[in-house]
């Protein structure tokens, strides 16, 4: 063995990576370690179904640049999309530089990694809800305890652009109500707090949805939850999209419009086009939507077509205008710049 070779076994430092660096170090959001173990999860698959290794013996120096590549093609063969490919090798790389920093022998391995280009997305258009669907979905939910639950989250998803993890991560405490501005209390990615203000259709929402599920109003009790065996647990992502589904299909034979598939994300997404097309500033859509930078809000910002028609109409052509030049060369020249 050469000196200073990555001996030490691959998935040696998997543990630590996941439990302390990535939530107590970078501050990474529980969904985004998820994600990364679910990474380095199916890169131990491909080393025992394509290489036929072993988690005890595949080691830092066996993970070369050719096989990074065969697990993209890998990823590829089990159905993966692009994007699900490129976000797969991202967590394979930060954990390659993770490693690096603890053993420098790695650095190499980690360097190659980094080198392996990202698969070519295309460029989709990301579909919306229409006004009209929105409007009749939001109103779809029945007069019942349980309907008045299901429109509290179809309500909120949309009205606060909020997240479905950070719905379902929602207390009874994190509503406000009595503010003079109401407003929800979000924690979102990266552990990162942030204050959303809801309308009063909304709040006179909330307030019946309260009066049904927390009567005590217990400030620790989760505000979306379900009860199992008198156990009270929060809902799952799962159950807010069979509830979504629910409806849509309810409302389809009158609603033929609406999406193929309707999911909580599209709300959010829906809501933020919504506020852009309406005329409020990008800026401002970025700090509800909890986002760092305005960069990423740009995403939503779909132009309406009224918008685009105000803007070709905006503009101006000139028709048959003739260029005003002076009787003087000296004068034309000087206009030129020339002395």
């Amino acid at each position: 063995m050469k000196k200073n070779e990555p001996s030490e076994l691959f998935f040696s430092k998997t543990l630590n990576f996941l439990t302390n660096y990535l939530p107590t170090q970078l501050h990474k959001s529980q969904n985004t370690i998820r994600s990364y173990r679910d990474a380095l999860t199916v890169f131990r698959r491909y080393i025992t179904e394509s290489l036929h290794s072993t988690i005890r013996v595949f080691r830092f120096r066996d993970c070369t640049y050719e096989i990074l590549l065969g697990f993209l093609d890998y990823l590829r063969s089990k159905g993966n999309s692009e994007a699900t490919c490129n976000y797969r090798l991202t967590a394979i790389r930060s954990y390659l530089w993770y490693a690096a920093d603890l053993d420098i022998s790695i650095q190499s391995i980690a360097l190659s990694a980094s080198h392996i280009p990202h698969l070519r997305t295309p460029k989709l258009t990301r579909e919306t809800i229409s006004k009209d669907d929105i409007a009749a979905l939001l109103t779809a939910p029945p007069a019942t305890k349980k309907g008045k639950r299901d429109q509290v989250i179809l309500v909120l998803l949309y009205d606060s652009a909020i997240r479905v993890s950070e719905l379902l991560d929602l207390d009874v405490r994190s509503i406000n109500l009595n503010a003079e501005i109401p407003y929800i209390r979000v924690l979102g990615k990266g552990e990162k707090e942030r204050i959303v203000s809801i309308t009063d259709k909304t709040v006179d929402h909330i307030r019946a949805y309260l009066k049904l599920f927390h009567p005590k109003n217990d400030p620790d009790q989760p505000f979306i939850y379900t009860e199992i065996k008198g156990c009270k647990g929060r809902m799952s992502v799962g159950n807010v999209e069979r509830i979504i589904k629910k409806y849509v299909e309810e409302l389809r034979p009158t609603h033929p419009e609406l999406p193929k598939t309707v999911y909580p994300h599209m709300f959010r997404r829906t809501r933020s086009t919504n506020l852009y097309q309406d005329g409020v500033e990008l800026e401002l859509i970025s700090r509800i939507l909890g986002h760092s930078s305005t960069e990423t809000t740009r995403i939503y910002a779909v132009p309406s077509m009224e918008m685009m028609r105000k803007a070709m109409e905006s503009g101006t052509l000139a028709v048959n205008e003739e260029q005003q030049w002076p009787e003087n060369d000296d004068e034309i020249a000087k206009l030129c710049g020339l002395r």
